[in-house]
């Protein structure tokens, strides 16, 4: 459940190995740099361990071990709390009914002298953004606020590719409904947009969260991480645009492919109508001269059987012909 725990002085990483009380404690008698620990999915016992170490509220560790909370940003004195939603786009067969989004969470502990970040979810790992970040010492002797901002980025910038991945599936889809004779699967699009819905509920809360992180200058961050901030707030901003603008084209798509076969049902409903119209005149004729009468029309005449037939032909040719002049067959 602890995957890293390390003590960073002047952007530099000095520890390897060691345990989180010991890392703090190091951090606290040099009186410089920061502690950032890294924890997967970690128990009840384990997080009120942490808590106990580094002095977090009791609410915000409920929520730590719990997950499955909304984005929010909340304080607890000198303690910044951050919940981000993290997302992962499965690759998946056009016109099939199966998951396309799949959700998870980072919570982060923000203080003044350490940074804990607890992860939810087998696609929310943060070890490529640690070494990134250890490759560039100038950015993490900002301190811990350099992790929150990093972190922060990783996740807005996944964001921006699924919805990429997103965008190609909602082309992909308007492209089949708009095609002719193309098979629409309306449970396919419901699908669709209800991922889409499922992405918008882990992304819009969190622009809320990045407001405050951005302008509000009670929280304790450094200008220059406020700076890059702003960034992360407006990529942000790009994908929840996006995102809205998906959930409108699906919709309008739903209602094109219900249109495009309700406009299928009446075609093949006036071909089955011109049909039955031309069975029901030789069954019509045929019914007439099946009656058991001595006196009927042609009835003795050695071509009466021959003149009925023709008369059969010219009359469903006749209706052939007028169906198809009007675009019925």
């Amino acid at each position: 459940m602890v995957i890293d725990c390390a003590v960073y002085v002047d952007g530099k990483r000095l520890t390897a190995h060691c345990t989180y009380d010991e890392a703090l404690a190091e951090v606290r008698e040099r009186g410089e740099g920061y502690v950032w620990l890294g924890l997967l999915e970690p128990s009840t016992g384990l997080m009120t361990d942490v808590a106990k170490s580094f002095g977090l509220h009791e609410l915000a560790v409920e929520d730590a071990v719990s997950a499955h909370q909304r984005p929010k940003l909340e304080r607890y004195d000198d303690i910044l709390f951050l919940v981000l939603r993290t997302v992962s786009y499965h690759v998946h067969e056009l016109n099939s009914v199966s998951e396309i989004v799949d959700t998870g969470e980072i919570m982060i502990f923000l203080g003044p002298d350490f940074v804990i970040t607890v992860r939810h979810g087998d696609h929310s790992g943060l070890a490529g953004v640690r070494r990134e970040l250890e490759s560039t010492p100038k950015q993490l002797a900002l301190g811990p606020s350099a992790v929150l901002h990093a972190v922060t980025d990783n996740v807005v910038d996944t964001y921006t590719e699924v919805t990429a991945a997103i965008e190609d599936d909602v082309d992909a889809m308007e492209e089949a409904v708009f095609t002719p004779a193309a098979d629409i699967i309306i449970e396919a699009i419901y699908q669709l947009k209800r991922e889409v819905v499922e992405l918008r509920r882990a992304v819009k809360p969190l622009a809320l969260p990045l407001q405050l992180l951005t302008h509000d200058p009670k929280l304790p961050l450094p200008a220059e991480i406020r700076r890059y901030m702003r960034d992360v707030t407006d990529h942000h901003t790009a994908v929840t645009e996006q995102i809205i603008d998906f959930n409108e084209s699906l919709s309008a798509l739903i209602n094109a492919a219900l249109a495009k076969v309700s406009v299928q049902q009446n075609t093949d409903m006036r071909k089955i109508s011109a049909y039955a119209a031309m069975a029901a005149v030789p069954t019509m004729i045929a019914g007439i001269y099946g009656m058991n009468f001595d006196h009927m029309p042609e009835l003795r005449w050695t071509f009466g059987y021959p003149l009925v037939f023709g008369i059969m032909v010219l009359l469903c040719a006749g209706l052939y012909v007028n169906f198809h002049r009007n675009k019925w067959l």
